[in-house]
């Protein structure tokens, strides 16, 4: 009786590593805003520190991480989506330096250091800002258009993102909410502008430099809207059960100042289930891509479990 031969086993799939992505991604992101923005010893010199002050100030990069690999999950190149990672990073650290100043959450501290402001002093702070958001609309404009894409669609997403109607409103609404009783509704919508907005408009960029079909974009848009209003959830919650060197940043400060929070209004454990429920359907949203959606997949449960 002849032996059988084994059927050789199919080799297993490599776990993704993420902290390999996010690295190797940042360090992109990195060299490409250094040649983005003007030099540190550019005239007036105190502003461009400023601006380099914060932008380089130790960010993990989710949001132009998230933009490169929804371009990659669409079939795209990442450097062809470089530009609009950029453009976001820009947005993002702009608003992290206004939203730290004495008239807003009037912080300290931001991802270890002294806040912009503690630094430069206010009024270049503002400056430093201001000029941050003037510059993502110029690095944005420097990106190539796409069939489906043109320049007029990428500029008017990056500033509706960024407007009076999003972002802004969040934080609008956040200084509003101050010290007052606010329903876990009203709380929706200044997480949903304040941080879902650009989250999702990154991913939403990512597959616009790829030239993603329709229903691409829609799975991109429901991805982001939920990653985004999981992300703040957790920020809320890492915020009563972190410490200052943790998070670095103060903490406890929304309770300090009386802020809206989910753990405050229906407590820390509600608050983790509605996260894992958000990401979720977040994960559910990338079905469309067969299996190609891996990075963002991994950077959704990353921001879900993640610790500070």
């Amino acid at each position: 009786m002849s032996e059988s031969k084994a059927v050789p086993r199919a080799p297993k799939a490599q776990p993704f590593d993420l902290q390999s992505y996010l690295s190797a991604r940042t360090s992109a992101v990195n060299r490409a805003l250094l040649e983005y923005l003007p030099r540190v010893s550019a005239k007036p010199a105190t502003i461009h520190k400023a601006m380099h002050y914060s932008l380089f100030a130790g960010g993990k990069r989710m949001r132009p991480a998230l933009c490169l690999a929804a371009a990659a999950a669409c079939g795209g190149d990442e450097r062809e989506a470089m530009p609009l990672a950029c453009a976001v990073e820009c947005i993002h650290t702009y608003s992290l330096i206004h939203d730290d100043l004495p008239a807003m959450d009037n912080d300290d501290y931001r991802r270890g250091k002294l806040t912009n402001h503690k630094v430069f002093g206010e009024g270049i702070a503002i400056l430093a800002g201001d000029a941050l958001l003037t510059q993502a609309f110029e690095i944005a404009a420097k990106c190539r258009s796409w069939p489906r894409y043109g320049h007029q669609t990428i500029i008017l997403e990056l500033a509706y993102a960024a407007g009076s109607l999003q972002l802004i409103a969040g934080q609008v609404a956040d200084l509003e909410g101050e010290g007052k009783k606010i329903s876990a509704t009203q709380l929706k919508y200044i997480h949903e502008r304040k941080t879902s907005a650009l989250l999702c408009c990154s991913a939403r960029l990512g597959g616009m430099s790829a030239n993603c079909t329709p229903a691409q974009l829609k799975a991109l848009t429901d991805f982001g809207y939920h990653v985004g209003l999981a992300f703040q959830i957790i920020d809320d919650i890492l915020d009563v059960t972190q410490s200052s060197e943790q998070l670095g940043k103060t903490a406890g400060k929304d309770t300090a100042a009386q802020k809206a929070t989910y753990p405050a209004i229906i407590g820390l454990e509600k608050s983790r289930k509605i996260a894992a429920n958000l990401t979720q359907r977040a994960f559910a949203a990338l079905k469309i891509f067969r299996g190609k959606a891996v990075a963002l997949e991994a950077l959704a449960d990353f921001l879900l479990k993640r610790d500070r």
